[in-house]
């Protein structure tokens, strides 16, 4: 999308007197995030059990109840394995990030239209890399193990809150966020 297009898509977000400073897009296309160094191992662990078993449970002969008990456990292990990344991508191609001088916000077209805005006095947390992409997170940080169970974990680009994902020049977009930075 080009930059004009990502402007004229949060207009109508705004609120009275407030201005539009950048607008982005997160990374496109195949992108792991740190989780993922769990997550990999545990998914193939659960999607290959999954599929050992149902193929074990067909080729028994099993009665049919069998063959269809581990159809959802052999849905779920192929999700984790591999569709979570396909959700993902398909999720940020969706989804535009902008930053007023009051608020950051994430408008996503997936799944409906949402958008999340937060006042730029959140707490703001940096990840950058290298090349100069990185993630700008807004707010508390959440985990699979805090007790706030979301797909956000599974599936980045669907994280509640408000979180830059991939973006380009990452640390000029902290800059603008946080200001004493």
């Amino acid at each position: 999308m080009a930059t004009g297009d990502l402007d004229s898509a949060l207009r109508g977000y705004l609120q009275t007197g407030e201005r539009l400073k950048w607008t982005g897009a997160p990374a496109q296309g195949f992108r792991t995030s740190p989780q993922d160094l769990f997550m990999i191992p545990f998914s193939l662990l659960w999607g290959g059990f999954a599929i050992y078993w149902e193929s074990s449970v067909l080729s028994s002969g099993a009665p049919g109840f069998f063959d269809l008990w581990g159809i959802p456990f052999v849905a779920v292990g192929l999700y984790m394995i591999f569709g979570r990344f396909i959700v993902d991508a398909w999720v940020r191609s969706r989804t535009i990030y902008g930053v007023t001088d009051r608020r950051a916000l994430l408008l996503r077209r997936a799944f409906g239209e949402t958008l999340n805005a937060v006042p730029l006095d959140q707490n703001v947390r940096l990840r950058a890399e290298a090349n100069g992409v990185g993630s700008i997170e807004f707010g508390q940080p959440t985990s699979m193990f805090s007790g706030n169970r979301n797909s956000g974990f599974w599936t980045p680009a669907l994280a509640p809150g408000v979180r830059f994902i991939g973006i380009d020049n990452v640390r000029d977009v902290y800059r603008l966020v946080s200001p004493g930075a």
